[in-house]
This record gives structure tokens, C-alpha cells and sequence, in this order.
């Protein structure tokens, strides 16, 4: 413990561990942000994603809808929920029942296990849809960390296109400390859940949040800003668009 801060290390899936931690604090909020990321790794790992971005949430939401009193809970969705939705930019009110990945799947499902806990047991929940977050201590998987790694190395990068008429491959990149603000803001307007020991005893707040730069950046641009900082061009392959459930562009 430090600051008034403890580190217990486990998994979010782990029911039994979960119910252990609600017996010793009476939590007021959860904040959920643990997930498997990543659009391309659930093409050759489906099941890790199901595991964690679903089994997961509802072991965690099990836990909370049964604590007396229930927490609100405020967690990571994701705006690749929007999947083929062409009309930017995005609003919470369009429709998300196009998901162009697994990924996409999971997060959306899980939104609508989110809407069951709160219509059923009275839990608050705010869901927050984060649009390519960057920064210090990102995934090493996204686009700006490996291909700045690369750029240095003289290696070459993939740079995808999109078909013709259909403009350019676009990112609503979010920077870590806009995120966290939105986070902190959700949590301090979250209402309290409105049952207990798992019965519902009124109507409950549910919301659905874009968190997003509100500007996206042509991949394109990003490169050219890399070569800018890097003082280093980019050794480019430019390539069509796989068919592996990206999504051309993103627009909070």
C-alpha cells in the first residue's frame, strides 16, 4: 500500500477474487479498463478475446450488481463499435450493429451486457468509447510506436491505402491525458446504483460516452510527421487495405 493505493494482482475474470476484495472495501465505483485490445491479434486468438472482453465483464458486473451497496461502474468500450458505419463523425445515437472485427463484437456485446445489468439489477454504468489513444506507455502494437521503431531501423513500413473513391485511411488519435480526464469526468458525474445484494430498487443511469480528438489524421500525415521529428525518411509500402477488420477511418 502507498498513498493509500493497493496493488492486488489478479485477474478480472477471477469471480472468487473479486467477491474476497467487495467482502474487505465497500467500493463506491469500479472503473473496468482491462480488456484484450487490438483489431488483427483476434483473427488468430478469438477465444482470448471472448474470455476477457466478455466472460470477463460479466464476472465483474456479477460481483458488483450482488455488493451491498452497488457501485457505479464506469468502463472501456471502444469506438470500433461503429464498424462500418460510414457516417462521420461519430455520434453515441448511430447504430452499432455493423462491427467490421471480433474486437468490434466483443465490445459491442458488451454494451449490451452493460444495458442488461442496469435494466435487471439497478447498476449505474457509463460506457466510454476511446478513439486511438496514444502516449507514453501505449501499446507497442499501434501504428505510431512501430513504425517510429522501424523508421530509426531503416526498415520498412506498411502503409495502407483505401479503395478509390473512398478517401483516405484516417485516425481519431487520442492523446492518454484527454482520456484520462474523460475517465476522471465520468466518474465524478456517475450517479449511484439504485439496488442491492442483486435486486433492482429503481431506475438506474446508463450512458454511452465518445472519447475522441474530434480530428482525425490521415496515416499518411502521421508518417510525414514522424520523418519530421525523426529527421529521417521512411522507407514506405504502400498497400491496399487488408481485409482483416480494420476500418478505414475513425471520427468522434
Amino acid at each position: 500500500m502507498e498513498a493509500g493505493v493497493f496493488v492486488v494482482e489478479g485477474g478480472y475474470y477471477d469471480t472468487a477474487l473479486l467477491s474476497k476484495l467487495f467482502d474487505i472495501v465497500a467500493f463506491t465505483h469500479v472503473m473496468h479498463l482491462a480488456a484484450q485490445a487490438g483489431v488483427r491479434y483476434a483473427m488468430k486468438n478469438p477465444a482470448s478475446y471472448v474470455h476477457s472482453n466478455i466472460a470477463g465483464l460479466v464476472s465483474l458486473l456479477e460481483v458488483c450488481k450482488s455488493a451491498n451497496p452497488q457501485p457505479a461502474v464506469v468502463w472501456a468500450s471502444s469506438s470500433s463499435v461503429y464498424g462500418l458505419n460510414s457516417k462521420v463523425p461519430f455520434s453515441e445515437k448511430d447504430r452499432t450493429d455493423q462491427p467490421a472485427s471480433l474486437y468490434a463484437a466483443t465490445k459491442k456485446a458488451g454494451e449490451e451486457i452493460a444495458h442488461t445489468y442496469n435494466h435487471i439489477y439497478g447498476l449505474s454504468i457509463t460506457g466510454l468509447r476511446f478513439f486511438t489513444v496514444y502516449g507514453p506507455w501505449g501499446r507497442p502494437d499501434m501504428a505510431y510506436f512501430f513504425f517510429t521503431k522501424d523508421i530509426l531501423k531503416g526498415k520498412p513500413i506498411p502503409v495502407f491505402e483505401a479503395p478509390d473513391d473512398h478517401g483516405s485511411v484516417a485516425r481519431d488519435f487520442t492523446y492518454i491525458d484527454d482520456i484520462v480526464k474523460g475517465c476522471v469526468a465520468a466518474i465524478d458525474t456517475a450517479e449511484k446504483s439504485t439496488g442491492s445484494g442483486g435486486k433492482k430498487k429503481g431506475v438506474a443511469q446508463l450512458r454511452v460516452f465518445n472519447l475522441g480528438n474530434t480530428s482525425p489524421i490521415p496515416v499518411t500525415k502521421l508518417v510525414s510527421i514522424l520523418e519530421r521529428l525523426l529527421k529521417k525518411k521512411a522507407k514506405k509500402n504502400v498497400l491496399p487495405m487488408p481485409r482483416n477488420g480494420d476500418v478505414l477511418f475513425t471520427h468522434g
